[in-house]
């Protein structure tokens, strides 16, 4: 069984509305949001269903309140992977940096990084 759970687009991070970042239970995550278009085309502030990673579809707010408020009744099974992508984060931060997630880093455009010499 898979679960795609509700958060709110917070912005995209490029000019292709290729790729946003998201709020997620006080943590924000970038994910790929290629998928919205058409009828699922979203604009900063309205909700979306993610799935690995993936913005699968628009949803209402009052379905991603519900969907949430399901969700949290679910005890741990809930509040385990929220803190999962909690930790999944402060890893993310240590390899990558924030960066990534906000789209100023070096993986949001392929470019890489120059070092001091």
């Amino acid at each position: 069984m898979c679960l795609a759970i509700p958060a709110r687009l917070v912005e995209y991070v490029d000019d292709e509305r290729m790729y946003g970042k998201v709020e997620l239970g006080g943590v924000q995550r970038r994910i790929n949001t290629s998928l919205l278009v058409g009828e699922d085309a979203t604009e900063p502030g309205e909700y979306v269903l993610v799935h690995v990673g993936f913005a699968l579809s628009k949803i209402s707010e009052s379905e991603a309140a519900e969907t949430l408020r399901i969700l949290e009744e679910m005890g741990p099974a809930y509040t385990d992977e929220v803190h999962q992508i909690r930790q999944w984060q402060q890893m993310e931060d240590e390899l990558v940096g924030a960066g990534y997630r906000n789209g100023t880093g070096s993986h949001a455009t392929g470019e890489t990084e120059e070092q001091p010499a």
